[in-house]
């Protein structure tokens, strides 16, 4: 009887748990190329959403419930049948629940505007770690890990460490891919940037800064206001510390970019008039190009 219990149990469990981490919802805009038939892309959108979500990419058991939610927006600039190849830019984000509401928050968002690949109409995406050569796979797996290795890390301090060497091994081995966005120092904003500068060591508080901001910040706020913006205002000191210590970085901008309307409503009518120009400060520091924005939570 025990043991015909424990069956049951673990049956019972693997219906409700899953290896796959992602809810990612995908988006093929084929809208600026004409004369070209949409079955294509309509494939190529289902192809993506099922290499996305039906991987198991770590050996982490996630419930339906808890999967990362992410989108990718992608918007095709030309299409060259003759080659099968796509000319792309992507919008991509990963959104977090925040504990105790109805509110989803952004744990990151950018733009890549060399995502560009190859692909044939109903061939199967294959992705080895170690042996790439098939550039959108490489770009898939990269999104998929860095969304994972984010969300790990606003749980717990430097949680999505090992997930995020993942990334960095993914970029080491796609540098002998021909397509743009891989290579160290061709850009500041290219997916290379963006995992170098997140898991340098200089840049270190502001992966502390994610647990602070999003577990001790956010997540508390729907029990105690108060307390949850003390820990956000603590996380923005990080963050104002790491931008100090790579001013070259452009992560904190970015982060302080997609949280502006956020950031605005956890300060305006809301703390004293002291931690709201030490936030005022900050943010205007790393981005004085939100400057206008940043004088509306001191209100």
């Amino acid at each position: 009887m025990k043991q015909a219990i424990i069956i049951i149990a673990s049956l019972f469990c693997c219906l409700f748990c899953s290896g796959q981490e992602l809810n990612c919802k995908v988006k093929v805009n084929r809208s600026a190329v004409q004369g070209t038939s949409s079955s294509v892309f309509q494939t190529l959108e289902t192809a993506i959403t099922e290499f996305m979500n039906q991987r198991a990419w770590t050996d982490m058991q996630y419930s339906e419930d808890e999967r990362i939610d992410c989108t990718l927006n992608i918007t095709v600039r030309q299409y060259k049948p003759a080659d099968n190849l796509f000319t792309c830019e992507l919008q991509y984000q990963c959104i977090r629940p925040v504990w105790g509401s109805n509110y989803n928050t952004t744990i990151f968002s950018m733009r890549d505007p060399d995502f560009t690949f190859t692909y044939i109409e109903n061939d199967p995406l294959e992705f080895n770690e170690v042996s790439m050569d098939n550039n959108l796979t490489a770009m898939l797996a990269y999104y998929a890990y860095l969304f994972i290795g984010l969300d790990l890390d606003t749980f717990s301090p430097l949680g999505g460490t090992d997930v995020l060497h993942r990334v960095e091994s993914i970029v080491n081995n796609a540098q002998s891919l021909p397509s743009s966005g891989w290579k160290a120092f061709s850009d500041t904003r290219n997916r290379h940037a963006i995992i170098n500068d997140y898991m340098e060591t200089s840049m270190q508080p502001m992966r502390q800064m994610m647990y602070k901001y999003y577990r001790e910040g956010l997540d508390e706020m729907s029990s105690n206001a108060d307390r949850g913006r003390t820990a956000i205002t603590d996380a923005l000191e990080m963050l104002a510390e790491a931008h100090k210590a790579k001013a070259m970085s452009l992560l904190p901008q970015v982060f302080t970019d997609f949280k502006r309307d956020e950031l605005v409503g956890i300060y305006r009518g809301h703390g004293t008039a002291n931690e709201k120009n030490k936030v005022y400060e900050i943010l205007a520091d790393i981005n004085v190009a939100q400057t206008a924005e940043w004088k509306k939570l001191q209100r």
